[in-house]
């Protein structure tokens, strides 16, 4: 029922309200009474058991400290994990925005076909540094030069092998004068840095070795006949552990297989090359 601001209660309705309030705050006050015997007579048991017992009072205080560190950690450790949480999000932002800058820039397809263009063609173009200076040709890269097979070669064909591979890198006057009577000299050449050689050509299967025969024969002529600087015998195979002693002992260049094959792909250096001028 709802009263208006000019209409009056009823005095028993009033004495109720009022009664009914004086009961709650007793309660209250009741209650606040009985929880304040119970600390004094609390305190008062403690007191007692302290009297009689001195110790207790360490351990009072003991469980006092404990209570308040324990608290205390575990504020820490919830700002702690805080702490956590906030750095692990920063270092995957970072880690993020390191691998967006680190992340290369899309190529344009011409300017990749342009590049490569450029470099496929810089060995064999020829560049100048005005439009009347003078030019400048860059020497071709043996990696560029096809691998030839030397198995499938008849001797001939081997001597005109070893003589483009003297042109290639830089050899002057390379003439090819294998055949009868020709004294040992398959391939006459001048090296780079002006010194005249003569090579002798042994295309031999791998079983087949060059021998100590084979550099004694050569070795009677490359120095006394054709006055060679240097002499060098290349072969398709190896040599015997005597045609290498005296290979050594009369200064001739031996030039195996795997020797061969170093010098055509450009890994290893020509005849004169392993000697100082």
């Amino acid at each position: 029922m709802t009263t208006t601001p000019g209409e009056r209660v009823p005095a028993a309705r009033r004495r109720r309200r009022r009664r009914f309030d004086l009961h709650s705050t007793a309660m209250q006050f009741g209650l606040l009474a009985v929880l304040v015997l119970m600390i004094g007579l609390a305190a008062r048991v403690a007191a007692g058991a302290v009297g009689r017992r001195p110790g207790w009072i360490a351990v009072l205080a003991l469980l006092a400290v404990f209570v308040f560190l324990a608290v205390r950690r575990r504020r820490r450790r919830a700002s702690v994990a805080r702490l956590a949480r906030t750095t692990v999000h920063a270092l995957d932002r970072a880690t993020e925005t390191a691998l967006e800058e680190l992340e290369p820039e899309p190529v344009p397809a011409a300017a990749s076909a342009a590049a490569s263009g450029t470099a496929a063609s810089s060995r064999s173009t020829v560049t100048s540094s005005t439009a009347t200076g003078p030019t400048v040709v860059l020497p071709p890269d043996p990696r560029d030069t096809p691998v030839p097979d030397y198995d499938a070669l008849d001797g001939d064909e081997f001597e005109q092998a070893v003589a483009a591979l003297c042109e290639r890198d830089g050899c002057t006057g390379v003439e090819v004068v294998g055949g009868a009577g020709d004294l040992g000299a398959d391939v006459l050449a001048v090296t780079p840095d002006g010194r005249r050689m003569v090579l002798q050509c042994k295309r031999y299967c791998a079983t087949n070795k060059v021998g100590s025969q084979d550099l004694q024969r050569f070795g009677g002529t490359c120095f006394t006949v054709h006055e060679a600087h240097l002499a060098a015998l290349v072969t398709t195979s190896d040599f015997t552990a005597p045609a290498l002693e005296y290979a050594e002992q009369c200064g001739i260049l031996c030039v195996d297989r795997e020797a061969l094959l170093a010098w055509t792909l450009g890994s290893g250096p020509p005849p004169w090359g392993a000697v100082a001028p």
